[in-house]
C-alpha cells in the first residue's frame, strides 16, 4: 500500500488521474491516505479476465500490480489488451509476464531482458512526506544519556511484532525514552501491561502521518524489513530491523551483511517459548544495547543507510512507464 501510495503521488504530480484497485477494509489510516490525495478506490479483481475488463471500464493506460496473490496470468492479459503493466516483485516475478519489472530491494540484480527489470533501491517508492524529510547529510555521533527510540511494524503489525520487541527493548535495562506505534487494540491492551525499568519510558501511539518527523528525531528506530527500510535509508535513521514474513527475508539478510542497518533476528525465533527463544531474544538486547550505548556505531549505519537511497527512486519508475505509455508521454 505505502509504495503504491509513494508511485500514485508521482503520477499524480506529472499531471495522470491515480485509482487504486483492491480494498483496504479495516484500516483506517490507508483509508485516509487515499482520501487525502484524491485517489478513488475500486474493487479489486482477481482474475486475468477481470482485469482486463477494469482496464477496459476505467480506460486505463497503465497498471501497476503489487500483490503475492494475483494470478501471474494477469500481466499477460493486461499487454495483450494494450495496457503498460508494471510487476512490482521481490525477487521472484511468479511469472508474470509484464512490460516491467520493479525489484527495489537492495541488491536486486538487473540481468539482461532488453531492459525490463527495474532493479536496486535505486527505483525504492518513497512518499511525499519522506522525501521531504530526507536530511542534506547523515547522523553525527551525538552521545546521548536516554535516547530517543521509536519502534513501528507496518499499518496494522498483522503479526504482533511490537510487544515482542518492546519487552526486548525494555529488556536491555538501559535508559530510553521509548514510542511504539500500537496499530490494533490488541497490540495496545498487551503493551499497557508492560512495566517499563528504571530511567525508561514507553508511550504507546496510534498509526500516523507524521511518521517521517518521529523516525527523523529518533536516535535509534526498531522495525520490520519490509518497505520502510527504505524510508528509514532515505531518511538516514539508525535501525534495527527485525524480519518478520517469509518474503523478506533475502532483503533482511543484504541490508544487514552490507551494515546498512542492525539486524535483530526473525520473529518466529524471538517470540518462541523455551531456551531457544531465550537466546534469540539475549542476542537481540546485545545488539540493542550497543546501539543505545555507542553513538558511533548508530553513526556508521546512519552514513551507510543514507548513502544507498537517494529519494530519487520513483521518478525513475514513472520515467520509465511513460516512455512506454505514449499516451501519458505526449
Amino acid at each position: 500500500m505505502v509504495r503504491c501510495l509513494a508511485l500514485g503521488e508521482e503520477f499524480l504530480a506529472r499531471g495522470a488521474a491515480v485509482s487504486l484497485f483492491g480494498t483496504v477494509e479495516g484500516v483506517d489510516w490507508a483509508a485516509a491516505q487515499l482520501t487525502a490525495r484524491g485517489i478513488p478506490q475500486h474493487p479489486g479483481p482477481d482474475t486475468p479476465a477481470g482485469l482486463v475488463a477494469a482496464a477496459r471500464e476505467h480506460r486505463l493506460d497503465a497498471m501497476v500490480l503489487d500483490s503475492y496473490e494475483l494470478d501471474p496470468a494477469g500481466a499477460g492479459a493486461l499487454r495483450a489488451a494494450g495496457v503498460v503493466t508494471l510487476a512490482i516483485v521481490d525477487g521472484d516475478t511468479r511469472g508474470q509476464d509484464a512490460d516491467l519489472y520493479l525489484d527495489q530491494n537492495f541488491g536486486a540484480d538487473a540481468p539482461g531482458g532488453g531492459g525490463r527489470l527495474l532493479a536496486g533501491t535505486r527505483y525504492a517508492l518513497l512518499r511525499d512526506s519522506v522525501i521531504a524529510a530526507r536530511p542534506p547529510a547523515p547522523r553525527v555521533a551525538t552521545p546521548v544519556g536516554r535516547p530517543r527510540v521509536l519502534a513501528f511494524f507496518g499499518g496494522t503489525d498483522a503479526v504482533g511484532a511490537a510487544p515482542v520487541l518492546t519487552r526486548v527493548l525494555l529488556g536491555t535495562g538501559h535508559p530510553l525514552e521509548l514510542t511504539v506505534v500500537a496499530a490494533r487494540p490488541q497490540i495496545v491492551a498487551e503493551l499497557a501491561e508492560l512495566s517499563p525499568g528504571r530511567g525508561q519510558t514507553l508511550r504507546l501511539i496510534a498509526p500516523t502521518d507524521g511518521l517521517p518527523a518521529l523516525i527523523r528525531a529518533a536516535d535509534l528506530v526498531v522495525s520490520a524489513a519490509g518497505t520502510s527500510t527504505w524510508e528509514l535509508c532515505c531518511l538516514g535513521a539508525p535501525s534495527a530491523l527485525v524480519c518478520v514474513v517469509d518474503n523478506q527475508r533475502e532483503s533482511y539478510r543484504r541490508v544487514v551483511a552490507h551494515g546498512l542497518v542492525a539486524g535483530l533476528g526473525e520473529l518466529p525465533e524471538l517470540a518462541a517459548p523455551g531456551m531457544a527463544g531465550r537466546a534469540a531474544r539475549a542476542t537481540a538486547s546485545r545488539v540493542l544495547r550497543g546501539l543505545l550505548t555507542l553513538p558511533r556505531r548508530r553513526a556508521v549505519l546512519s552514513a551507510r543507510a543514507w548513502a544507498a537511497v537517494d529519494g530519487r527512486g520513483r521518478a525513475r519508475v514513472a520515467d520509465a512507464v511513460l516512455s512506454r505509455t505514449p499516451v501519458l508521454n505526449r
